[in-house]
């Protein structure tokens, strides 16, 4: 109960920042989105599905990039860009860290699901379900922005982040697909603790 809290208190308090005079409402709207339906879909299932401690904190982690790339955008996130003059970079390259936490952390989600469903077996098979759902869902999530920027024009172009950049879905989709590589291989031995802890409690 105590996680739960401090969870929540963590999460409310960056969306309250975040709301806070963001650099473009609309965007930050967009942006934000996605962690409050996660939000929602957490605590629906709360009771008869809790994940581990260790997605929850990803999850956590995820919401907290959504938000504070809906606050600056993510073409204006004053960290990257110092970062992005350090290192005599073309752009800010905030988007490509929330790209790769696209990847990143579902793939923890997916995998989590489909061990603990008994959908997949063999653990090869569930590695590859993992990240090639990521990777769809990160193509999925480019059409999105693509529908989103149709729509409503000009006032989707903090949303989209290209700043020019002619390879920035194509590489959106590569980050994403690496972040999802990379959690399956660094994770899985700490994921699959923790899943037999929450297995033989909620057994």
């Amino acid at each position: 109960m105590k996680q739960t809290i401090l969870w929540l208190a963590i999460f409310c308090a960056v969306l309250v920042w975040s709301a806070i005079d963001p650099y473009d409402r609309f965007t930050w709207f967009l942006e934000v989105v996605p962690a409050l339906i996660g939000v929602f879909i957490l605590a629906i299932t709360y009771s008869r599905f809790p994940l581990t401690p260790l997605l929850y904190s990803l999850i956590l982690l995820h919401c907290i990039i959504l938000m504070v790339g809906g606050h600056y955008t993510y073409a204006k996130v004053p960290l990257f860009d110092d970062i992005k003059q350090w290192f005599d970079l073309a752009r800010n390259n905030y988007d490509k860290l929330g790209h790769f936490a696209q990847g990143f952390v579902p793939a923890i989600i997916v995998r989590e699901i489909v061990i603990r469903r008994d959908i997949i077996r063999g653990r090869g098979w569930q590695h590859v379900f993992s990240v090639a759902f990521c990777l769809a869902f990160s193509a999925f999530y480019e059409l999105v922005e693509w529908w989103v920027a149709v729509a409503t024009g000009d006032n989707a172009q903090a949303f989209l982040g290209t700043q020019g950049y002619v390879w920035d879905t194509q590489s959106d989709m590569a980050y994403a697909l690496v972040g999802a590589i990379v959690s399956v291989m660094v994770l899985s031995r700490w994921h699959d603790k923790q899943i037999n802890k929450i297995s033989s409690t909620y057994a």
